[in-house]
């Protein structure tokens, strides 16, 4: 009898994971089921390249429908799954089809943070986590009018630029005292303030929304919680994400700010993997339990979990890294910064747009923010994750060249 493998959720992870099934072996019916219309497609340019218009959704697949029909995998688009019965080892749909698995893999991905204020929805006030909130917020976007963003984290940011570009008067607004507060040192965010300000954003910090008030059933304004307000013709509100766990959770899976999975990807149940922003997994590097947001996580854990359903053991532990766009700007992020006692600045951070940030914790290196530093980034990454010890000093001096950092 042929096997089952059912992938829930057509995410980044799930588009890694179907096609290494059959790389490691996986003979069987191989059937990934996602509720959006769209095989998996790549999530980052949702704030940047297709909200700019530069890109359509057909240019934002992660793989082209060719290679799921080559590889024999299938799809049901449009529907979610509403329960996972694991004593028969069976899925319900939301249509009330029953599916039958022999493997389970859980690529449920996350969901945008949504606020409870008055007035969020009105016409006007978006969310950005998918192709539909994206052609929504396009049909808003006119030059001339007014757009505020609340929150100053990367989505913030990145959807900042990109509707300056296009001609809008743009705010962003942060609760925090500084943007990027949650993510990255004081000095990444003075410097990221500095571009938006220069670039013409206006960046508010401290600044709590109370909610949004309409005209005619449609947004105009933003009200806040020291009585100030600032005109709005359109509204993005980006706070953060959920991971979505409820599925596992109802099926009694352990679930601790993502689904508990080990180093191979394995829940608790034996015929389940989980993998991507929806699991919690044990990394080595850091020598603790991590829930990563990013595409090489995703990856990663999804040729990790395609290897444990096959039986084979190739456990992840591979160095967290993350990119922004923004402007002429490309950030690239190698490791994770939280901890850290010491910030080692190599470049002209107030003057250019080019330097790095390392971050140090008792004299060995966790983390760098590389601005334009491709070199330093992909030198940091083989640092970080072989744990080679530095010379503090070597880092913030230009004459040392990034390879030179190898040798200690």
């Amino acid at each position: 009898m042929s096997k089952t493998c059912i992938i829930i959720g057509a995410s980044h992870a799930a588009a890694q994971l179907a096609p290494s099934l059959r790389q490691e072996g996986w003979e069987g019916r191989i059937l990934v089921i996602g509720d959006e219309p769209y095989v998996p497609y790549h999530r980052p340019p949702l704030s940047k390249a297709f909200l700019s218009g530069e890109k359509d959704a057909d240019g934002i697949l992660i793989r082209p429908q060719a290679v799921y029909e080559k590889n024999d995998i299938e799809f049901k688009l449009g529907v979610r799954v509403e329960t996972i019965n694991r004593a028969h080892k069976n899925i319900t749909l939301t249509n009330g089809e029953v599916l039958s698995y022999d493997k389970l893999a859980l690529c449920t991905g996350s969901r945008v943070r949504t606020v409870s204020l008055p007035g969020v929805d009105l016409a006007g006030v978006h969310y950005l986590r998918n192709i539909a909130d994206v052609e929504k917020i396009k049909g808003d976007v006119a030059e001339g009018k007014n757009a505020v963003i609340v929150g100053g984290g990367y989505i913030g940011l990145e959807t900042a630029a990109v509707l300056k570009k296009l001609g809008m008067n743009v705010t962003v607004l942060e609760m925090a005292p500084r943007v990027l507060a949650r993510v990255t040192a004081p000095e990444m965010s003075e410097f990221f303030t500095r571009v938006h300000t220069d670039e013409g954003v206006s960046i508010k910090t401290g600044v709590a929304v109370s909610g949004f008030e309409g005209d005619n059933g449609r947004v105009c304004r933003v009200a806040c919680a020291d009585g100030t307000g600032f005109d709005a013709d359109l509204v993005v509100v980006g706070v953060g994400i959920v991971p979505n766990v409820e599925l596992a959770e109802a099926a009694g899976l352990a679930v601790e700010n993502g689904i508990v999975v080990d180093e191979l990807c394995r829940t608790a149940d034996p015929d389940i993997v989980a993998a991507g922003d929806c699991t919690n997994h044990p990394s080595a590097i850091y020598d603790t339990r991590l829930r990563l947001e990013s595409v090489p996580n995703a990856s990663e854990q999804g040729k990790t979990s395609a290897a444990t359903i096959c039986g084979k053991e190739k456990p992840y532990n591979a160095l967290p890294w993350f990119w922004s766009d923004q402007y002429d700007l490309k950030l690239q992020i190698a490791g994770l910064s939280q901890g850290y006692d010491q910030v080692i600045i190599r470049g002209d951070r107030e003057g250019s747009r080019s330097f790095v940030a390392f971050y140090l914790k008792e004299g060995k290196l966790i983390a760098a923010d590389c601005m334009n530093r491709p070199q330093e980034f992909m030198v940091c990454k083989r640092l970080i994750a072989e744990g080679t010890p530095i010379d503090p000093a070597k880092l913030a001096d230009e004459s040392v060249a990034p390879k030179e950092f190898l040798n200690g």
